[in-house]
């Protein structure tokens, strides 16, 4: 039996990606763009899981199918764990990965090689029409590189070397990024959980 849930995001690299991950469970995902148009407020909470669960029963509210959302970023230790939550926009506009990458980098520059240290965060979050809800988190430890590297992957992708790689995220097949990624473990972590849900009770 196929299960309709609608994703929270109209980011289509994101969409594939958890395409892949969900597909063994019987999930066939929707993003924002398969469903009727609605403009999603902003995200306010101060934490990954807030954003993720708000996301979700914003979707539910509006589709009346199951939602899944995920809220993620990159935490820098030379940062204090900044951009965390504003990520993606921390630039100052929603979704610009160059401009993003560029202050980032930017603002690194001085900071040597030791203190670049970072771990990308996901909180994953399902809610259901009938209220129930659910939220993991998935974490990727690595470090950050200075140049941009890769074509695989969004966001700080080409920036961020996981953890006993020598490649960047962004120069991972989609595989192997699967695998190992924040997104991945998140939602690899929620899926059962959801079905779970989903499953007639009695």
């Amino acid at each position: 039996m196929t299960t309709r849930v609608v994703l929270a995001t109209r980011n289509a690299g994101k969409v594939a990606e958890l395409q892949r991950i969900l597909a063994p469970y019987g999930v066939e995902l929707l993003g924002l763009d398969d469903v009727a148009p609605y403009e999603p407020g902003p995200e306010t909470e101060p934490t990954f899981a807030g954003n993720a669960l708000g996301k979700a029963r914003e979707a539910v509210r509006h589709t009346g199918l199951p939602a899944v959302a995920d809220d993620s970023g990159v935490a820098v230790d030379a940062l204090n764990g900044m951009p965390g939550v504003l990520s993606a926009r921390w630039a100052g506009r929603q979704g610009d990965d160059r401009a993003n990458l560029d202050l980032l980098l930017g603002q690194l520059a001085d900071v040597p090689e030791e203190r670049l240290g970072a771990r990308f965060v996901c909180a994953a979050a399902a809610v259901l029409p009938d209220g129930q809800q659910v939220v993991v988190e998935g974490v990727l430890e690595g470090r950050l590189v200075r140049e941009p590297r890769g074509t695989n992957g969004f966001g700080y992708d080409p920036v961020f070397v996981p953890a006993g790689q020598q490649r960047t995220t962004a120069e991972l097949s989609a595989q192997e990024k699967d695998e190992i990624s924040h997104r991945g473990q998140a939602f690899r972590a929620l899926a059962p959980q959801l079905m779970a849900a989903l499953s007639p009770k009695g």
